[in-house]
């Protein structure tokens, strides 16, 4: 069961940190950006926090899991916890880098065979 737009609309209600809040589809799925920082995914209507360091005094009573199919454990954030969540983000908003921009590639100019 995938995430519903609801859902997601709840969870940006939710987040109160001063800055950009946004989400965007991914693999069929939301990442959830804090000032352009990809701060947490959400999948199948749970909150996924990846397991750094800078947060695992935090999240050291949470519970984890797998939010797809081959990825890492990661904590499970809840998302209600208005203390707890605004703790992380203030945490990660800090520590996570903006993805670098994906370079565009050049389609090369086909070579045409020339016929005798």
């Amino acid at each position: 069961m995938s995430t519903s737009i609801d859902y997601m609309d709840f969870v940006k209600e939710q987040i109160h940190f001063d800055g950009e809040i946004r989400y965007k589809t991914m693999f069929g799925e939301y990442m959830v950006y804090v000032n352009n920082k990809p701060i947490f995914m959400v999948c199948n209507s749970t909150i996924y926090v990846k397991k750094l360091d800078c947060i695992e005094h935090l999240m050291a009573d949470s519970a984890c899991g797998i939010p797809y199919e081959g990825s890492r454990e990661q904590y499970i954030l809840d998302i209600e916890d208005v203390d707890l969540s605004t703790r992380v983000i203030e945490i990660l908003e800090k520590v996570v880098p903006v993805p670098k921009p994906k370079k565009k590639s050049v389609a090369r100019p086909r070579k045409r065979s020339v016929k005798k």
